[in-house]
């Protein structure tokens, strides 16, 4: 299946998946299976579950890192997991920003340039995209830790700047893992705070999550069982 490219990153992106199942080499039962869902541009969606269901799978799933073993996921109606390798490496360089749980920042670049990274792929323009990574990392509380290494500043701050990796380049679909799991409740909330904004400014969100009280406040919802 050819490709033929959407506009730039901020264009709403319906997803949906449909029959979906991925199992591991070697498993006897699949993480998740006959899974049925849409995830609405504008939406922040929580997925929960106990450890074990398949979440974080989910989620890499939905990104394009791994293909799943059956079913489709669709990107604005598109088939993704049928386009070549290349195709799918442009579509999330373009339009996905990822929030890990564990940050994963680059230890050998200052944090400034662990958030321009992700603008770089997207061919964004360099200017444009240093003056939104500073606009975003003043905006997290981090601007002051710009030529800092990631050795060099607290957890928190670490998730910060790898929030503001992921929204650099305005992606049309934001996935965070567990992004609050190992912070502190002041920086935790600004990492929800955020990615409700992108999804009310119409990113399509999607957020792995153990948390109740803040799944509760998604506009959507989405439980996995083990």
């Amino acid at each position: 299946m050819s490709w033929s490219p959407w506009p730039r990153p901020g264009t709403d992106m319906l997803l949906t998946v449909t029959d979906l199942e991925h199992r591991y080499k070697g498993a006897p039962e699949p993480v998740f299976a006959g899974l049925e869902q849409s995830f609405e541009p504008g939406t922040l969606t929580a997925v929960t579950g106990p450890s074990g269901c398949g979440k974080s799978t989910l989620l890499y799933v939905l990104a394009l890192m791994l293909a799943p073993s059956a079913g489709s996921v669709r990107w604005d109606g598109v088939d993704v997991h049928a386009l070549a390798d290349a195709d799918r490496a442009r579509l999330r360089a373009g339009h996905v920003g990822f929030v890990f749980q564990d940050a994963v920042l680059d230890l050998s670049r200052t944090a400034e340039d662990n958030v321009l990274e992700a603008a770089w792929f997207a061919g964004i323009d360099p200017d444009e995209a240093r003056s939104s990574a500073r606009e975003l990392m003043e905006r997290f509380g981090v601007g002051d830790r710009a030529d800092h290494r990631p050795g060099e500043v607290s957890g928190g701050q670490a998730q910060r700047i790898a929030l503001c990796r992921a929204l650099v380049k305005a992606p049309s679909i934001v996935f965070a893992d567990e992004p609050s799991g190992n912070l502190d409740a002041v920086s935790a909330d600004v990492v929800w705070d955020a990615l409700a904004e992108a999804a009310a400014s119409g990113a399509t969100v999607i957020v792995a999550t153990h948390d109740d009280a803040r799944a509760a406040t998604a506009g959507a919802r989405l439980r996995l069982e083990p």
